[in-house]
């Protein structure tokens, strides 16, 4: 391959990078191991011989899903009891509060409760329903992946359907109520109101908090709604400021103290009711969201 060949294929696999992440993300729910994806795939291309594939960004497509299950079964085997209260890596941009319905990007549209769905399915199951249904790819071009027979890979992800059907949260109201919502649980929650708590939380909301190694003790799956709000009244105590968040496309609020990131709380919204709460509080994660010290002044106190 000449240098004006590789540099066609450089420009042609940039053109594809954001969706290859996007899959890759849907697939890992972590943001270095997706990019450690797409440049595995890069590599794959590089090495490759091309010439004759007439869908490159298809074939590209089926071998980032065959990288990513690979690197799903090596995390299974390397980590035997999944951590229950693992947060997914968010996507995350400060709220412009003059324009709360900005379109979502597209590796925001899918949810951190939708991701902790995903991280229960096997392996196969995860690739063959984040292919098939969330990136129409035929199950003729997904069973080689997946060592297996069309109709065989078509169970694979109707089983996997079924799971995330019955776990799954349902579509929120419009990001605008959302975040209504969301503010309604922070106020209450300074002001200690019970109450208040209790009337926009769902009766089995769920609240993950993900400390990390660093604050492993904070980690933690709290159920019900009276069990979260006595959290989130143990907290409230804790005067930080808030810097309104959007997280995968949902309201989010960051605590800021003295200018630095504290923890990040992402709410889940069904009807007029939060169904989920994650609570990001890991701190090496929390400073690989690159938020700027500009954006961190615009924390309310």
């Amino acid at each position: 391959m000449d240098h004006d060949d590789k540099e066609l294929l450089a420009r042609r696999f940039e053109a594809d990078r954001r969706h290859l992440r996007a899959v890759a993300y849907r697939m890992l729910g972590s943001l270095g191991e997706a990019e450690d994806a797409v440049q595995e795939t890069w590599l794959k291309l590089s090495r490759s011989d091309v010439a004759d594939v007439a869908n490159l960004s298809g074939w590209l497509t089926t071998v980032i899903g065959r990288v990513c299950l690979d690197m799903l079964r090596s995390r299974g085997s390397r980590r035997e009891d999944p951590l229950e209260y693992y947060v997914p890596d968010p996507v995350v941009r400060v709220a412009d509060t003059t324009d709360p319905e900005h379109a979502a990007e597209v590796t925001e549209s899918v949810g951190l409760a939708l991701l902790v769905v995903l991280d229960t399915l096997a392996p196969a199951e995860r690739l063959a329903f984040v292919l098939h249904d969330m990136f129409a790819v035929s199950f003729d071009e997904i069973a080689p992946v997946v060592d297996r027979t069309p109709a065989a890979t078509r169970q694979l992800a109707s089983r996997a359907r079924r799971r995330v059907r019955d776990t799954a949260p349902a579509p929120g109201p419009d990001p605008r109520r959302q975040r209504e919502i969301a503010d309604a649980f922070l106020a209450a929650s300074h002001g200690g109101d019970f109450e208040g708590l209790l009337a926009v939380l769902d009766p089995d909301v769920v609240l993950r908090a993900d400390g990390g190694r660093s604050l492993a003790s904070v980690s933690r799956v709290v159920r019900g709604a009276e069990a979260v709000i006595a959290q989130a009244l143990t907290y409230a105590k804790f005067r930080t400021g808030s810097l309104p968040m959007i997280v995968n496309g949902a309201p989010a609020v960051l605590s800021v103290k003295d200018g630095r990131p504290g923890s990040l709380l992402a709410f889940t919204v069904v009807g007029d009711r939060i169904v989920e709460l994650h609570v990001l509080a890991d701190p090496e994660r929390i400073a690989a969201l690159g938020l700027t010290e500009e954006e961190l002044a615009r924390a309310r106190y």
